[in-house]
Order: structure tokens, then C-alpha cells, then sequence
């Protein structure tokens, strides 16, 4: 097989070295090889850039080793085109499993143009992605620590949140704060609700007799700091997010007209998308990549399961999110097409099929920067109007009775 690339290294990464094999030579003859370990120090991967570049090489191959390519990437970036490839793809033959074995390996196979490139966006949208991710894992331990609140209150037989809807809520939260503090009784606390909630103000002073201990106290109060430090940190987030938003508000505001998709799940999809969709040669690619496209698996003849296959998990779990929030609009092609899909294929794989769609509509809305056109409730009614009439007649009929179609001057 003839050889592509000139100069070229591959990278066998771990956590605390990298294994780096050099290969020069004209793409007709043997390539001379040099092989270097360096400690994943900054010291030392600058060392190794160094040498690298004045070696003249221009292309370098890794394995996206857990996190450990990161710091690689971040100091090679710029100085030659670097490719991160799947372990799948530069798995080495058996029983020359070795570093250098190795690195020689992904040396080869990058020489010879082997290696499929992962995609790694710009770095404005990695650090959005950074940003965005820890945005929503503090959300979650904020949601747990909400969770753990309910539960010590159940545990001293408090019943609040059978009578409040949101314990997070302003008047709920004041009343466990007199809890802890222990300076009302259950009467003067109940008067603390706020708006439709002072219609339950009986039942409230039933919820807020319990058996409060003061190690319960203690931990409801504990509870409420961590909520709070985690409120402030979200804040500060999504600030920083706004302000790194700027350079793409357009996109932003273009995605945000599909049902279902609003400022933070604009924010999410840009931020593991980006916005240069010439990455993506097709808006069936980006769907693969993302892992929210049906699975194909046929073997003589057979279908069979089409399940999706694993993708970029963030993504796939923010358009699923998008996706139920589509289903419950109205009068929209998305809630149209979940309830058509819903009725034969089952809620769940209707919401798959859904956040499918809302990812094409990002693709192309992005990509040809155009706001979403909505197609209506009644697409689907349209798209086959004879067989809809027919099928409604004969159903008609069925019951016994006669029908005349007669088609109006203006729909109705």
C-alpha cells in the first residue's frame, strides 16, 4: 500500500508518559523511524513539540485515551494537523501489544491514511462545551441535594410536599428554614404561604407537625447551604455562558424557533455541535455521530434490531429533553409526528425519533442560516389526503351509514 505522508508521529498516551514514534521518509521507500518517551509533564510535552517541529513533521496521530489526550492536543494544536482517532480504528494486531509496538503501529497506519479523524471543534466551543457541562452535572447534584432535603423531611414525618407542589418554592423554603431554627409553631409557619398556596393553609399546618430531631436540623440545614452554593454557581455559569454566547447569538436565536428547543438547549447544541457544519457532510453523518439515528443490522436478508447506536451522550440526552417538550406543544408538525409514531412504535422510540428530526432541522438551520419553517399539525393529513379519505370512509361505512364526500371551496 503506497504511503501518503512524508512526516509523520504516532502517540501512545497514558497518564503519566507518552510513547512517540517519528517516521520520515518518501512515500516509494522505508520510512526512518525514531521512538521517544516523554512524561506527560508541560515541560516535556513542550520538549516534544519542539522536536517534533524541528523534525518537520505535519501530521500526528493519538488514541483519545480517557482525558489524557487533552493536554497533548492543547500544546500540538496549531503547530501541525493532529488526528484523534477511535480505539476501534488503531486496535493492534494480537501479540504485539507493546508502548513502542504501539506507537510504531499508529505511526503506519497514519502514514498510509488510515485513521478516520474524531471530531474536535474549535477551541472557543470546547470551552463552551466545558462550560455547558458542568453547568448541567451542577444541576443534577443540585436536583439530588433537593431529593435529600425531601427525604429528611419525610424521615422526621414532615409532609410538606404532599401539599406544596415545589419544595424548592419560596414559601416552602421558608417554612423549613423556621423548622430548622425552630422558632414557630406549625400554625404561625402555615401563614407563610404564599399566592394559590394560603388556599391549603389547614392542611399545611397538619404537613408541619412531625418529629424534628436535632440531628435532622442539622442536616436540613446543611442541605440548604449546598443548594444555595449551587444556585450561585449556576448563576455563574450561565453568565459566562451568556458572554461566550455572543459571537453566536445568531444561530442561537435561529434554533430556539423549533418547538421544543429553548435558550439553554440552543446553548447545548452549539456548544457540542459548534457551528461549522462543513465538519458534517450530511445531516445523516452528524445524526450517526451524535448516536440518535436508527441502527442498521441485516444479515441475509433479515432486519434486525435497529436500536441507535452509542453516540455523543450530552447531545443525545439534551434533544431527547427537546424532544418532549415538542410532543407536548400544539399545532406543530413535531407533536404531530410524535403522536404518529407514538401510537404504533411505543413513547419512548417516538421521543428517539423526534430528537432525530429536531437534530436535522439544527443541521440544516445552522448550516444554511435560516429560521425553522413550521409545516403545521396537519402535514401528515396532507402528505396522503386520498388515503386518509378513504380510510375514514370505509370506517364510516363500516357502522352502516352512507357517506358523500364533497370537497368545500374553503377548508374548513
Amino acid at each position: 500500500m503506497e504511503a501518503i505522508i512524508e512526516r509523520c508521529c504516532g502517540i501512545d498516551v497514558h497518564k503519566k508518559n507518552i510513547v512517540v514514534c517519528l517516521a520520515v521518509g518518501k512515500p516509494d521507500e522505508k520510512p526512518r523511524t525514531m521512538v521517544k518517551t516523554f512524561s506527560t509533564m508541560t515541560c516535556d510535552l513542550l520538549a516534544c513539540r519542539d522536536w517534533l517541529v524541528s523534525e518537520g513533521c505535519t501530521h500526528a496521530a493519538m488514541e483519545s485515551t480517557g482525558i489524557y489526550w487533552k493536554p497533548i492536543y492543547n500544546i500540538l494544536e496549531g503547530s501541525m494537523e493532529i488526528i484523534l482517532a477511535h480505539a476501534r480504528d488503531v486496535k493492534n494486531v494480537p501479540g504485539r501489544k507493546t508502548d513502542v509496538k504501539d506507537c510504531e503501529w499508529i505511526a503506519d497506519l497514519m502514514r498510509h491514511g488510515l485513521i478516520r479523524g474524531s471530531f474536535i471543534p474549535p477551541k472557543p466551543i470546547r470551552e463552551l462545551r466545558d462550560l455547558t457541562r458542568y453547568r448541567e452535572k451542577l444541576i443534577q447534584q443540585r436536583s439530588s441535594e433537593l431529593n435529600r432535603l425531601q427525604k429528611f423531611l419525610e424521615d422526621a414525618n414532615i409532609k410538606l410536599s404532599s401539599v406544596v407542589s415545589d419544595i424548592n418554592g419560596v414559601s416552602a423554603q421558608d417554612m423549613i428554614k423556621h423548622l430548622i431554627d425552630d422558632d414557630m409553631s406549625s400554625q404561625e409557619m402555615a401563614q407563610l404561604a404564599r399566592g394559590k398556596l394560603r388556599d391549603r393553609v389547614e392542611e399545611l399546618e397538619k404537613s408541619l407537625e412531625g418529629c424534628l430531631t436535632e440531628h435532622h436540623r442539622l442536616i436540613l440545614q446543611l442541605a440548604l447551604r449546598m443548594i444555595a452554593s449551587y444556585d450561585e454557581a449556576i448563576a455563574k455559569l450561565s453568565v459566562e455562558i451568556d458572554n461566550r454566547m455572543q459571537p453566536f447569538r445568531q444561530e442561537s436565536e435561529r434554533l430556539q424557533t423549533i418547538p421544543g428547543v429553548k435558550k439553554k438547549t440552543a446553548e447545548k447544541v452549539i456548544a457540542e455541535i459548534g457551528v461549522d457544519m462543513s465538519r458534517f457532510p450530511s445531516d445523516a453523518h452528524l445524526s450517526s455521530w451524535a448516536g440518535v439515528s436508527p441502527g442498521n443490522n441485516e444479515s441475509a436478508g433479515k432486519r434486525r434490531s435497529g436500536r441507535v447506536k452509542p453516540g455523543n451522550p450530552w447531545l443525545k440526552k439534551t434533544l431527547t429533553e427537546a424532544a418532549w417538550s415538542a410532543s407536548k406543544t400544539k399545532q406543530t408538525y413535531l407533536s404531530a409526528r410524535y403522536r404518529r409514531l407514538a401510537v404504533r412504535r411505543g413513547k419512548k422510540r417516538a421521543a428517539v425519533s423526534v430528537s432525530h428530526t429536531i437534530l436535522i432541522m439544527a443541521y440544516h438551520i445552522i448550516k444554511e442560516q435560516r429560521t425553522y419553517k413550521e409545516l403545521g399539525a396537519d402535514y401528515f393529513d396532507r402528505l396522503n389526503e386520498k388515503h386518509l379519505i378513504k380510510r375514514l370512509t370505509t370506517r364510516i361505512a363500516a357502522l352502516g351509514y352512507a357517506v358523500n364526500i364533497t370537497k368545500l371551496p374553503v377548508a374548513a
